[in-house]
């Protein structure tokens, strides 16, 4: 039975697996262009920039989903009630103290990102500091903290750059088999593959996404209890978050499974392609997370 440590190992292994899958996929595309247009340069140009895409977002992911999230740097004395309950935390459970950021948006939600525990970033919204009481918001940071501990951040934040790059380079690729000529001579089922595979590349990337095991939160809800030795708070606070039906202000596909929350809203009427949407999904029913906290022993 996996534990709180083999989660840790397992969720480094997903980062390396994430940026291999990634650095093959790239490469099929390059090769399926390049052996159509009888012209290798796509195919090295694809490595160059896949090899370069993933050491840059190993480096720098965190920064671009700090600014694609719209989130600003806080010290204590802007947020003394945040920042006293993450640095207790990371007293508590032996991390090191994270940057604290906040985004100005009345919907309560979220995040933790970074690299490692020593280039973690906790983020909340402005709502959920006015909607959560002291211990609910605990929860909510105990929950942010477990992600750090875990190592769930680095694998959830990679995913965000690496999923949108593929994006770019597939409709690249696609607009070159399309308008750049090549071997006319070529069965034109060639092209029809090539073109099906190159459309297939952004929703396998984003596949990747959904596909991380929806237990890093359950294991992350356990955690943040045995952090606080209170689930209640964690589950009050996610059947506050839940409820709230806004959608946040600045909100993106890219990063949604970054939030504790879905920040497009918790109790929006759904179209069917929505509902269909929703199996595929990161993050568990809050309903059933909260159910599983209240059922722990601790």
């Amino acid at each position: 039975m996996a534990t709180l440590y083999t989660q840790r190992t397992q969720n480094v292994v997903k980062t390396w697996l994430l940026m291999a899958f990634f650095l093959g996929l790239v490469g099929a595309v390059g090769f399926a262009v390049s052996w159509y247009f009888q012209n290798y340069i796509f195919l090295i140009i694809a490595l160059i920039f896949a090899v370069g895409m993933n050491i840059f977002s190993y480096w720098n992911s965190h920064k671009m989903v700090l600014r694609m999230t719209g989130a600003v740097p806080v010290e204590k004395a802007q947020a003394p009630e945040l920042y006293n309950v993450v640095e207790n935390l990371a007293i508590r459970v032996g991390l090191p103290m994270p940057k604290v950021y906040i985004i100005n948006d009345p919907a309560p939600n979220a995040f933790a990102t970074g690299r490692n525990p020593e280039h973690a970033v906790v983020a909340a919204t402005s709502g959920l500091l006015q909607m959560l009481d002291k211990n609910e918001l605990e929860g909510v940071m105990a929950h942010e903290m477990a992600h750090i501990q875990n190592r769930d951040m680095l694998v959830m934040t990679v995913a965000v750059v690496l999923a949108g790059f593929i994006a770019i380079v597939a409709d690249f690729f696609t607009r070159t088999l399309i308008f750049g000529g090549g071997d006319r001579d070529r069965h034109p089922a060639f092209l029809i593959i090539g073109i099906v595979g190159i459309i297939l590349a952004p929703i396998a990337a984003q596949l990747i996404q959904m596909a991380i095991s929806r237990k890093r939160e359950y294991v992350a809800d356990a955690s943040a209890a045995l952090m606080t030795r209170y689930p209640e708070g964690l589950a009050s606070a996610l059947e506050k978050i839940s409820g709230y039906s806004a959608p946040m202000r600045k909100t993106s596909h890219a990063t949604a499974h970054l939030f504790i929350s879905d920040p497009y809203g918790g109790k929006q009427k759904r179209s069917f392609a929505q509902w269909l949407g929703s199996l595929f999904q990161t993050h568990p029913p809050a309903a059933d997370r909260i159910r599983t906290l209240r059922g722990l022993d601790i």
